[in-house]
């Protein structure tokens, strides 16, 4: 291998470049790293030996080496665009080698601060916010904000990871969104029904209020996550991908979380020592804060698991909930009568589009783009099209409902809900068929879902800022 001094300042900048969007997964080591550099520089010198630039042969060899880890293949597919633009439009160099960066590194302060304690330290602030807020006004009060008190940290997480080149835009955007959300979810005059001063949460408007905090301050994150790309449509979708992996890791804490509680309850309680209420009262809200940080960790740290892990559970799920839905659609067709009454079968019926959305979208993410249609792909095409026909009878219901018993803050958001979905799966629906039809492409359908994503937001909002005063906080 050529001598470090022999690299063009151009390679330096460039091998620089990669090794720090290398080490900002805590699945590499410092030693991990300078063995797959030793590699990379070995192949440069192969292809600059065979009349390569240093530039071309860095980019030809990132790819080689993509085949045999994966970390250097994401690495190649991310940045290959931007460096191809660099050498070939602008005839590359150190400052544009610069720019090849990824969203961003850790501050540099904390720059070789190990990831988890990073994660464990933000996880604790989560959870002593969580508990301030309910000495402070009590447990529906925590409940209430509980968006607001815990994914500031997971937004200060991601900040750290990339430092985004717009930091300070997106910072005081995010920031902004946060105060927002907190001072309407606290100084909205939540009423309760019996017209007592109960907790917001016993109103229909503050439990909406609750839920859109939730999803929009989360979709806020990604927009931190994002960094300075947050418009792109990969920038987005690779949030899809980390909320759907987080939200795997987390439910796997939550299951050994609650398990490890009830076997430390039933130890102590053997010796007739009683710490239930030190448990609930304060190791699972903190632990449900932290786990928030914790799961965000595991997503990075084991990359490389969770993502021969994905396409299999959307290949096991995606079946069983085609099978539900078809299911559904048999039930409503045998018992309209019951559809038409039931509110609470009505929201069952919405929460599962939810979840056929969200499904959707992940198996989107973890699918390799390149791949031509498939039967998975027809399999979707069927969720598709009964979680169209479930949506419409649910409209139908709605509709129904509304007519008789007037508007009320739970079936506007529903229907306003079903309307949104409703557009989101039709036009699905059409690219999954052009794409079957191989008359679109693949890249289309990432497009459209990470496009509707501002809508969920401007209909999360809608719930937190509109729908208390319009509907009398009630």
């Amino acid at each position: 291998m050529a001598p470090a001094e022999a690299e063009t300042p151009g390679l330096e900048a460039l091998v620089a470049s990669w090794r720090r969007w290398m080490l900002r997964h805590d699945a590499l080591t410092e030693p991990d790293v300078d063995e797959l550099e030793s590699h990379l520089l070995d192949r440069v010198d192969q292809f600059v030996a065979s009349g390569l630039t240093h530039d071309e042969a860095f980019l030809i060899a990132v790819k080689r080496l993509g085949r045999t880890d994966d970390l250097s293949r994401e690495y190649a597919r991310e940045h290959s665009e931007r460096l191809w633009k660099q050498l070939v439009l602008d005839g590359g160099g150190a400052e544009d080698a610069r720019a090849t960066d990824a969203p961003g590194e850790p501050l540099p302060l904390f720059r070789r601060a190990n990831g988890l304690a990073v994660a464990l330290l933000l996880g604790v602030g989560a959870g002593l916010a969580v508990k301030t807020v309910q000495f402070a006004a009590g447990v529906p009060a925590a409940w209430l904000n509980v968006a607001v008190t815990v994914l500031p940290f997971l937004a200060l997480w991601f900040a750290w990871r990339r430092r985004p080149r717009a930091a300070t835009m997106i910072g005081a955007g995010a920031g902004a969104a946060f105060v927002v959300a907190g001072l309407a979810l606290n100084l909205y005059p939540f009423a309760a029904p019996d017209g007592s001063s109960a907790g917001a949460l016993s109103t229909a408007t503050g439990l909406l209020a609750m839920i859109g905090s939730c999803v929009g301050l989360w979709l806020v994150v990604g927009a931190v996550e994002a960094g300075g790309a947050w418009r792109s449509s990969d920038a987005r979708m690779h949030f899809v991908r980390f909320s759907g992996e987080w939200a795997v890791y987390a439910v796997l804490i939550a299951l050994v979380g609650g398990a490890l509680s009830a076997l430390t309850v039933a130890v102590f309680a053997s010796i007739d020592v009683d710490v239930s209420a030190f448990v609930g009262e304060w190791v699972l809200p903190c632990g449900a804060a932290g786990a928030v940080l914790v799961a965000a960790w595991l997503v990075e740290a084991k990359q490389r698991v969770i993502e021969n892990i994905a396409p299999v559970l959307t290949r096991v799920f995606t079946p069983l909930v085609t099978l539900m839905m078809l299911a559904l659609i048999v039930a409503a067709l045998v018992q309209w009568n019951v559809v038409d009454a039931n509110r609470d079968l009505l929201i069952a019926f919405d929460l599962v589009l939810v979840v056929v959305v969200a499904l959707l979208v992940y198996s989107l993410s973890a699918r390799d783009p390149l791949l031509p249609p498939g039967w998975f792909d027809r399999l979707l095409l069927v969720l598709l099209g009964a979680a169209l026909a479930v949506d419409l009878i649910v409209l139908v219901a709605m509709v129904a409902r509304t007519g008789e018993f007037g508007f009320s803050a739970n079936k506007t958001a529903s229907l306003g809900l079903n309307l949104i979905l409703l557009a989101n799966l039709a036009w699905a629906t059409l690219l999954q068929i052009g794409f079957l039809r191989r008359r679109t492409g693949f890249a289309a359908l990432e497009r459209w879902q990470t496009a509707y994503l501002p809508v969920y937001l401007a209909w999360a909002g809608a719930l937190v800022l509109v729908f208390p005063p319009v509907f009398g906080f009630a």
